[in-house]
């Protein structure tokens, strides 16, 4: 068993998007297999910074002074700050388990926004390094990188890729983008796809009827969706589907959870069918999935697409566009329906197939919860992870080579700083 020091941007109670949870998700399923966990994240408003929670020991770094104002999506100023805030509070729990008698076996960093504390703490511990990438710079903005802070935030994930042991990826689709983009060998990264608590999943049936009375029509089906709203996620195509799917069921209603710089734009897109619901988490966001008679997911870009998971563990059949991870997890016409992406037509014919048939609709929903039990369970991906962490032991692997010179590097340490 190993004794690991896990770093995340997020963590709940403060949650951003699908990462937090997931690295919530993997940190509890690795203490339950025996494995050691130290998280070490940001601070949450009302949260302690020290605690012992479902056998997992969370350090929050506070901000430093002064806050560092992030505007038109440049977070790098922030996030040098908060790496050097994450490296202090890191350094304590490290101090903290010496004095133990304790040593940390590994490090293993969610994405580029930790990765100067990663490596800090690499080289500090002098073990091994693992990185998830959850998504890309590049990917996010489908290839092109419009300005100099999106190309300095490339060039992070491609050095934290170059240091890591091994890299982590949620799916086949992100294992091809990091070779491809970062040039990580193929035999330095793998696949483990996120998982998916199928009980945390499972609604009261008082609340689904709560949440059904509150966001349905009276005479109509419910579509919802839910993720942080940005241009990516594609939630502008499911409200251009939303007038055709209302010529065929006049009283359908749609609900979209979330927030996100994008919602000012969705609501002036947006016709009086579709409510905006804000950011919904715990029961909340589980009764409207269980509450709703279809769920989409309609990215442009999507390394794996959980919510889709999460919906087809609450028993709700989804449909979603066939582009990224999505496409992997979502057998179309067995475990869900897929469109094209970016097609609002081909995603009101794909919403409307499973509205206008229930009997299907509850096989396709049926079909998805089993696999999600059988294949997407957190013990499962927790043990495919640990052996990941095996094989990045010095016995076994080296670090890769870096792409950046010396000197090269204290220049893109210098461009983060903004």
């Amino acid at each position: 068993m190993s004794r690991i020091l896990l770093l995340s941007w997020e963590y709940p109670p403060l949650l951003v998007g699908g990462l937090g949870r997931h690295v919530h998700a993997l940190a509890g399923a690795l203490a339950a297999a025996g494995h050691e966990v130290t998280v070490v994240t940001r601070q949450a408003p009302g949260a302690p910074p020290v605690e012992h929670t479902e056998g997992v020991r969370v350090i929050r770094a506070a901000e430093d002074p002064p806050a560092f104002e992030v505007t038109g999506g440049d977070l790098l100023g922030w996030a040098l700050a908060f790496n050097h805030a994450l490296t202090r509070a890191a350094l304590g729990a490290i101090r903290a388990a010496t004095v133990r008698g304790q040593r940390f076996d590994l490090v293993h960093a969610h994405d580029w926004l930790v990765a100067h504390t990663a490596v800090t703490l690499r080289d500090h511990l002098d073990v091994p390094l693992v990185a998830t990438i959850h998504a890309t710079e590049s990917g996010r903005h489908q290839g092109w990188l419009p300005a100099a802070h999106n190309r300095t935030i490339d060039d992070i994930e491609r050095w934290l890729c170059a240091e890591a042991n091994r890299v982590i990826v949620c799916s086949e689709y992100m294992r091809a983008e990091v070779i491809r983009l970062f040039g990580v060998p193929s035999e330095r990264t793998e696949v483990v796809h996120n998982g998916v608590d199928a009980l945390r999943w499972r609604a009261r049936p008082r609340a689904v009827a709560a949440a059904r009375e509150r966001y349905a029509g009276a005479d109509g089906p419910l579509v919802s969706l839910a993720g942080r709203l940005v241009y990516e996620k594609g939630v502008q195509h499911l409200l251009a589907a939303v007038p055709p799917l209302r010529e065929r069921f006049p009283g359908l209603r749609v609900v979209v959870a979330g927030d996100g710089p994008y919602r000012k734009d969705l609501e002036r897109l947006a016709g009086p069918a579709v409510t905006f619901a804000g950011f919904l988490v715990g029961n909340d966001l589980t009764a409207l999935m269980a509450a709703s008679d279809c769920y989409v997911v309609p990215s442009i870009y999507e390394p794996f697409g959980m919510v889709a998971l999460e919906a087809a563990a609450a028993g709700t059949p989804v449909a979603v566009s066939s582009t990224g991870g999505l496409a992997e997890i979502v057998e179309h016409g067995v475990t869900g329906v897929r469109f094209p992406p970016g097609d609002p037509h081909a995603l009101a014919d794909a919403v409307a197939g499973v509205l206008a048939d229930r009997d299907h609709a509850r096989a396709l929903a049926s079909r998805a919860r089993q696999r999600v039990v059988e294949e997407f369970n957190w013990p499962s991906i927790a043990a495919r992870t640990a052996v990941v962490y095996d094989s990045a032991r010095p016995s076994v692997a080296a670090k890769l080579p870096s792409p950046f010179s010396p000197d090269q590097a204290a220049e893109l340490l210098v461009a983060s700083v903004g």
